[in-house]
């Protein structure tokens, strides 16, 4: 069964889930986009109206329902000491650079700025963005027009990587991963893969994370992670607005998905605890390079009670329902938890992408 929901909100019914390396919805029905994630997603579904009974309300305002970038953006800049990064699925960078992408990008000023689904088969030439992240990687896919995952830093990073060492599958990796290593710390930029449609690339996700979860972990021994970008989970219940419709239905909320990603948060379970072979086989695996620390989703830790989203389809009107996902996130080692200040869903940056860029801000140097 889903997590139960704690919401004494009724909500309408119908449902959408989402969806080489070098240098440094507010749509009919039949209208065609021109911006869509890349991975195949499952028709939205019927369902009868939520009326839950508990006492606790949702927290906070509600999500805005624009659907278009507002023309005048501004956002409070961050105090002494204090580094902002921007995490933000782009669903085609050229498009949305048509979009509004400069007016979100120059008025937040993110020291780092995170591209996910940049589809970009070369590497984008714009001084006006080069000028304002002289560190630039882009990650690119093999296949033509798909995937991508980029940095842009104002902060020269150390060491720059692209693979997933333990993967069976490198050619998953393409296009989905950019790491940089800081001096006190580790970023990982992902666009994990989706599950598709019918769920057909499960085990393509499952492989990938698997390797995820083991470099993760090894690195965490060095010094602590960042994790950012599109997760392609909803973590539970709260973190999409269908979820009974959706369980183990669709695409990045399911079972297999959504356990993935809670044992990754939680600190991993001795060799001994193991009840099978299998299982014994995983934990050993991760014990050998492990901290032994587990991470935060740190959007969801300040905010407990809130139901905003980062995903909403372009199609069937979705922005305009608020029928969305929580697909984009940060999720930091434990021992960074005291350093950050702030982290939030930017609800109001939506029309220049499907998705609204999370960003969060940590105290003291990279």
């Amino acid at each position: 069964m889903p997590p139960k929901r704690n919401l004494s909100m009724k909500r309408k019914a119908s449902a959408e889930s989402p969806g080489s390396p070098s240098e440094v919805k507010n749509v009919p029905k039949k209208v065609k986009q021109s911006q869509e994630s890349d991975d195949n997603q499952p028709m939205p579904s019927k369902s009868k109206k939520k009326n839950t009974n508990s006492s606790t309300e949702i927290t906070g305002p509600p999500q805005p329902s624009n659907t278009k970038i507002p023309d005048n953006v501004t956002f409070a800049p961050t105090a002494e000491g204090v580094k902002r990064i921007s995490a933000w699925n782009v669903c085609g960078l050229a498009a949305s650079m048509k979009k509004g992408f400069r007016t979100y990008v120059e008025a937040e000023n993110a020291d780092v700025l995170i591209l996910t689904e940049t589809k970009v088969n070369n590497i984008p030439v714009d001084p006006k963005l080069d000028e304002l992240y002289p560190y630039r990687c882009y990650n690119i896919s093999d296949k033509k027009g798909y995937a991508g995952t980029a940095v842009l830093s104002k902060i020269k990073p150390l060491n720059i990587s692209h693979i997933l060492p333990d993967t069976t599958e490198p050619e998953n990796v393409k296009g989905r991963l950019v790491i940089l290593e800081f001096t006190t710390c580790w970023l990982f930029a992902t666009y994990v893969p989706n599950a598709g449609d019918k769920l057909k690339n499960m085990d393509k996700k499952v492989e990938w994370l698997r390797a995820f979860e083991l470099h993760l972990r090894r690195l965490d021994s060095a010094k602590p992670i960042i994790w950012a970008g599109d997760i392609n989970v909803a973590p539970t219940a709260r973190d999409l607005r269908n979820d009974k419709s959706n369980w183990n239905k669709s695409a990045g909320y399911t079972a297999i998905e959504c356990e993935a990603l809670a044992r990754i948060l939680a600190p991993p379970v001795s060799s001994s605890a193991s009840s099978s072979s299998k299982e014994q086989t995983t934990s050993q695996e991760n014990s050998k390079s492990n901290s032994g620390t587990g991470y935060v989703d740190i959007w969801r830790e300040l905010h407990p009670n809130d139901e905003h989203y980062t995903y909403f389809s372009y199609k069937f009107g979705a922005r305009s329902k608020g029928i969305g996902w929580r697909l984009d996130m940060f999720i930091i080692s434990e021992r960074l938890r005291s350093r950050i200040k702030t982290c939030e869903i930017r609800d109001e940056i939506w029309g220049a992408s499907d998705h609204v860029p999370i960003v969060m801000d940590i105290e003291g140097d990279l």
